[in-house]
């Protein structure tokens, strides 16, 4: 017996034949039966992610259950479609988890699970990791040229991808577009143009720009209806089927159509609240779902970390107060002419919302264009005495390898900020984790400068921005999803507070020890320092050096920590190609030969926030027992 409060056993299971382009009214009241019941089960079981404090996106797939429902009608009447909701859009992964359990591979209750930490359910589809996700969808606009690759080995069938008026901002999609058309592959686009992504609307900060004449330029035959019209939904569904070639069906309608509160609103993109999702919930007469949700709790992290403060603050948001801080030292007229912050759609995520309300005349709010973003902030910071500034997630530094090298190459001026670094509180999981973040130091030894920074509180961002603002050059400033506290010095008083400077390229003493160190940076160094106290509470004196500078050397320290019994670097960048993957040859390459470790990131996420970081062994348990081990 399914303790799932809505009845999904509801479920009519019809199929539907695209040669008949018309709906009976018998299917018709089954689709729409359908989509009442699965926009009901989303709203409901996302809603338990918003009360579990973890997120969870209800929009998305809240919009896009008629087409859904149609391609599952369709895909069990022919054996002619490769039968993958394949999904470019992101934040769709309810999609997945909730035709998962339609189609038998998970139970109904799994659901009420939703992005919690160990329970496979994480905010993005990954193969593999869930019971009947059949692909991994990736970052946005990740999926359309994959799916082309698709269309080629399965040149007899119909391939679907869904999408958005957002997804479809991303420049691999124009790359996937002309490959579709020059190929005549047989790739039906779906796509959800609601006008809402993050942080606007595309009409508003993308203004002239259409997602169908787009389209409609690359060569693909686009088809335009309301979306929330079942009978035109269909009728352009089966000419897009019956069409050779690739063909984007563009469906408009209001983000979260039929939700109060939500309906148009940007808001929609993430998860419903609670409260609205009770109100939804209350006049569709689900009393059991009213009463589970009430009851969700969410969990806490009871860990007292010691050698830091019961203050905590998000330093993806200081970096706008910190950049507000020094721009504001500047006239209107400065900050115009030297100044321009150029946000893709996550102003609100990285801090650079500050900078907007603030000063508006040097902000411009841009779309889900990372790489062309970053390029025109390099371009702008081409000239001496002129700033470009940048921010996204630190999983996109990634695709932005290019762009980075050729604004090294030109000499430009670019403070980066790119937030969501690491793993901690990525309830969204593996394919957001910001763990290659090393790779932006890719320049020749002899080249233009390149700094990376990893503060590790909320006074030390404000000091490292303050610094290195006029810097010339490629300035890379990381924070993580998560608050971090104040990290205390051995006299309980904040380390980085008072007459503190940061001084670029130089690491930094937390703590002394004798038996050898721990090297730490960022959200680790408030764990470290607990691992420390513990350690050092035990009698084990070890000693903890934070290295806020990345990518310089401090000769210095490397002789200091390179000739104690120990060294443990500690972080939550890859293991592959992290800090730690780095530090071992420096000391080699100066004959120091400590015993040597390097705990960080190694394995797929386990979802849910801090339990990330006990799931990859880099919590202060993970870390003590590693300079144990060490020192055995």
């Amino acid at each position: 017996m399914s303790t799932f409060p809505i009845d999904l056993g509801a479920y009519q299971r019809i199929s539907l034949d695209p040669s008949v382009p018309t709906l009976t009214a018998g299917q018709k009241a089954a689709l729409q039966a359908n989509i009442q019941l699965c926009r009901d089960a989303i709203v409901f079981f996302t809603s338990t992610g918003a009360a579990r404090g973890v997120g969870g996106h209800t929009g998305g797939p809240y919009d896009t259950v008629p087409e859904v429902m149609i391609m599952d009608a369709l895909f069990r009447g022919s054996d002619n479609f490769v039968p993958t909701f394949f999904d470019e859009a992101g934040h769709r992964v309810a999609t997945q988890y909730l035709m998962s359990v339609l189609n038998g591979a998970m139970p109904a209750e799994k659901l009420t699970e939703y992005r919690a930490a160990h329970s496979h359910l994480p905010g993005h589809p990954e193969l593999g990791f869930t019971p009947g996700v059949k692909f991994s969808s990736g970052r946005l606009g990740h999926m359309w040229p994959y799916v082309n690759g698709v269309a080629m080995a399965n040149p007899s069938k119909t391939v679907f991808c869904l999408g958005s008026d957002g997804s479809q901002q991303e420049g691999d999609d124009a790359e996937a577009a002309r490959l579709a058309v020059a190929q005549g592959l047989n790739v039906k686009l779906i796509i959800d143009d609601n006008n809402v992504t993050i942080a606007g609307h595309p009409s508003h900060y993308l203004p002239g720009c259409t997602t169908a004449k787009t389209l409609a330029g690359h060569g693909l035959t686009v088809l335009e209806g309301n979306g929330e019209d079942l009978d035109s939904l269909y009728a352009n569904i089966c000419k897009a089927i019956n069409t050779d070639g690739p063909v984007a069906i563009i469906n408009h309608r209001p983000m979260c159509p039929g939700i109060k509160g939500l309906e148009g609103s940007t808001h929609g993109h993430d998860v419903i609240s609670v409260k609205l999702a009770l109100e939804y919930l209350t006049e569709r007469g689900h009393a059991a779902a009213v009463d589970f949700l009430n009851g969700v709790v969410a969990p806490k992290n009871e860990y007292k970390f010691l050698g830091s403060s019961d203050k905590w603050d998000a330093n993806r948001n200081v970096f706008g107060d910190a950049v507000v801080a020094v721009m504001s030292t500047m006239s209107e007229a400065e900050r115009i002419e030297k100044v321009r912050v150029i946000d893709s759609d996550l102003e609100g995520s990285c801090g650079l919302h500050k900078i907007h309300t603030a000063f508006p005349e040097s902000f411009i709010s841009s779309g889900i264009m990372e790489r062309g973003n970053f390029s025109a902030a390099a371009g702008f910071g081409m000239e001496a005495g002129k700033q470009g500034i940048f921010g996204t997630f630190s999983a996109f530094l990634e695709m932005l390898m290019s762009e980075i090298t050729m604004a090294r190459l030109n000499n430009s001026n670019v403070l980066s900020h790119f937030s969501h670094s690491g793993i901690d509180d990525m309830a969204d999981n593996t394919c957001h984790f910001g763990l290659n973040n090393m790779f932006a130091d890719n320049g020749l030894s002899d080249g233009y400068a390149t700094g990376l920074y990893f503060p590790a509180d909320p006074n030390q961002m404000k000091a490292v921005v303050s610094k290195i603002f006029f810097e010339p050059g490629l300035r890379f400033i990381f924070s993580t999803r998560s608050k971090v506290p104040f990290i205390l010095n051995d006299k309980g008083e904040e380390f980085f507070g008072g007459d503190y400077e940061f001084v670029p390229g130089k690491d930094e003493v937390i703590r002394e020890g004798k038996d050898g160190y721990i090297v730490a940076f960022g959200e680790t160094l408030y764990r470290a320092v607990d691992a420390v106290e513990r350690l050092k509470a035990e009698g084990i004196d070890v000693g903890l050096i934070n290295k806020p500078t990345l990518s310089a050397i401090d000769e210095d320290m490397l002789q200091k920590v390179g000739k104690s019994p120990m060294v443990l670097v500690v972080e939550s960048f890859n293991r592959k190609t992290g800090l730690g993957s780095r530090y071992g040859s420096w000391l080699l390459e100066r004959g120091l030969t400590p015993k040597f470790a390097h705990i960080a990131t190694h394995k797929e996420g386990c979802g849910g926030l801090w339990e990330q970081f006990p799931h990859q062994g880099i919590d202060p348990v993970g870390i003590m027992a590693k300079v144990k081990e060490l020192l055995a």
